[in-house]
């Protein structure tokens, strides 16, 4: 099958996955109240790569058939062009609000079967080619995949990762006739309800736990024993007009027990390696899933910039200064981010195994920063918009016809009705003050590690490079002291002494 529609989508969530929301088991994805919205809207990404098959799908490279350009295996710069303006089109459909598209998975993918040579150490051979089948899978089902790779908090005076044995974390338990059983839990698969597999792979190190600890594989969503308990829904079944964002692009987020899963033997790719599992994300990761991480986060800011701007037009506060520096700051932010792309993506080199990706530097350089930047444009959303975001008439206050005109004489714009105000004033106030927003301020401030963490990471990245940095600063730290004596300056100063 080669890439699917949204209907073929759809029809592959019907099955018997243990999916929880609230006090409730979800029976069917499709029609719950909680999680419609969002799957109709994921069926759309998937239409998508048929309404733009130039920018979005790519020949097989050993079938022929079209696949989303997202599985690509970069071998030049010039296809990692073609790869963003693919992964372009899916963050413009949900203004970058839902953050595990599934491009995102797919480019990680590709990038672990185009790096395979990482994965083939310290006898993990097996599963390296494990792995490289998977891609291959991934591509031509067109499969929607998630993952789950935090290790559950419980007491994190302990450390962020196991250390021996934790029964908490998930773990192999033995071997099977067919593969592995695997116990314990995970955080956080975002995309839960709507994939098709759940993938689990190395997160950070975990330089002193126990093998047991040290797994990678993914399974389908349906595995016997497999249990997602869901956050609370964000998500407003409405019609779009009162909730823009927040009846379609809940992504949902949800902890993962794993009730003694059997993971079949083909669909291991670390099996209790704690060497291979420590080395296997150190190089190729990071760079490669940044370009599509990047490209949503800029999207996210040019809508916010363009949502902002028009709602200081709408009330005629645009020409006040303040308000224009609120507005240059999320410009500033938005062209920071386009600048590093494109550096990033000019950069770009071949980084082994004949794979190229993005220059990491500037796209981590950029990564530390957005958990900060997002919370401050939410911020100046809400400056700028004011008590106005509150003064957002219902479509049924619209449709009376006693309240409508009263609605049309004093809730009209500096140039635009009365509708057209409160749609935008309600659009903005989903994106930063429901539980829709919330949610997503909450998961740009962790999103690939918070800003703390992606500032270390940083630093680690540049202190390798710092050649001219040291060059400057030498000059200055090994000169001969002489007192100036041999400068102008100084043979001046002791003549007129």
């Amino acid at each position: 099958m080669p890439a699917r529609t949204g209907e073929q989508f759809l029809r592959g969530l019907k099955d018997d996955r243990e999916v929880w929301v609230g006090g409730e088991r979800v029976r069917s994805i499709v029609d719950h109240p909680a999680l419609s919205g969002a799957a109709h809207a994921l069926a759309e990404v998937f239409d998508l790569q048929h309404r733009y098959p130039d920018d979005c799908l790519m020949p097989d490279p050993e079938t022929g058939e079209p696949i989303n350009v997202s599985h690509m295996i970069p071998k030049s710069r010039e296809d990692l062009l073609q790869r963003h303006r693919g992964l372009e089109r899916v963050a413009e459909f949900s203004v970058g609000l839902m953050g595990r598209t599934p491009d995102y998975m797919n480019v990680t993918y590709a990038g672990f079967a185009g790096r395979f040579d990482e994965w083939a150490v310290k006898g993990n051979e097996e599963g390296a080619a494990n792995l490289v089948r998977y891609q291959k899978k991934l591509a031509r089902e067109d499969i929607s995949l998630t993952h789950t790779i935090v290790h559950s908090t419980v007491d994190l005076g302990k450390g962020k990762v196991p250390i021996g044995f934790d029964p908490v974390q998930l773990h192999k338990v033995e071997n099977t006739s067919n593969g592995i059983l695997v116990r314990g839990s995970r955080v956080l698969a975002t995309l839960a309800p709507f994939a098709d597999e759940l993938a689990v792979y190395p997160g950070t190190p975990m330089p002193n736990a126990g093998d047991v600890h040290a797994l990678s594989f993914c399974i389908p969503m349906d595995t016997p024993g497999l249990k997602f308990i869901c956050r609370d829904s964000v998500a407003v079944n409405t019609n779009r007009y009162e909730h823009p964002l927040s009846s379609r692009f809940d992504e949902q987020d949800a902890f993962v027990i794993f009730d003694d899963v059997e993971v079949p033997r083909e669909r291991l790719f670390i099996d209790a390696n704690l060497e291979a599992y420590n080395t296997v994300m150190k190089t190729s990761w990071w760079a490669n899933i940044m370009q599509q991480t990047m490209i949503r986060a800029q999207i996210k800011l040019e809508f916010a910039w363009g949502m902002a701007t028009r709602m200081a037009e709408t009330i005629n506060s645009a020409g006040q200064p303040p308000t224009q520096q609120m507005l240059g700051e999320i410009a500033m932010y938005a062209e920071f981010t386009r600048a590093s792309i494109y550096a990033a993506e000019q950069a770009a080199r071949e980084i082994g195994n004949g794979m190229w990706s993005c220059e990491g530097r500037p796209l981590a350089a950029l990564r530390a920063a957005l958990p900060t930047w997002f919370p401050r444009v939410n911020e100046i959303v809400r400056l700028i918009g004011s008590h106005n975001l509150l003064t957002t008439p219902a479509r049924g206050a619209l449709e009376d016809e006693a309240l409508r005109p009263l609605i049309d004489k004093y809730l009209r714009g500096a140039g635009v009705d009365a509708e057209q105000r409160s749609r935008l004033f309600r659009l903005a106030w989903d994106f930063t003050g429901t539980a829709l927003g919330s949610r997503n301020e909450q998961y740009e401030r962790f999103y690939l590690g918070s800003a703390g963490r992606n500032l270390i990471t940083l630093q680690a990245l540049t202190a390798a490079d710092r050649g001219r940095a040291n060059r400057l600063l030498d000059r200055f730290l090994l000169e001969e002291w002489d007192e100036g004596q041999d400068s102008a300056a100084g043979r001046l100063a002791s003549a007129a002494s």
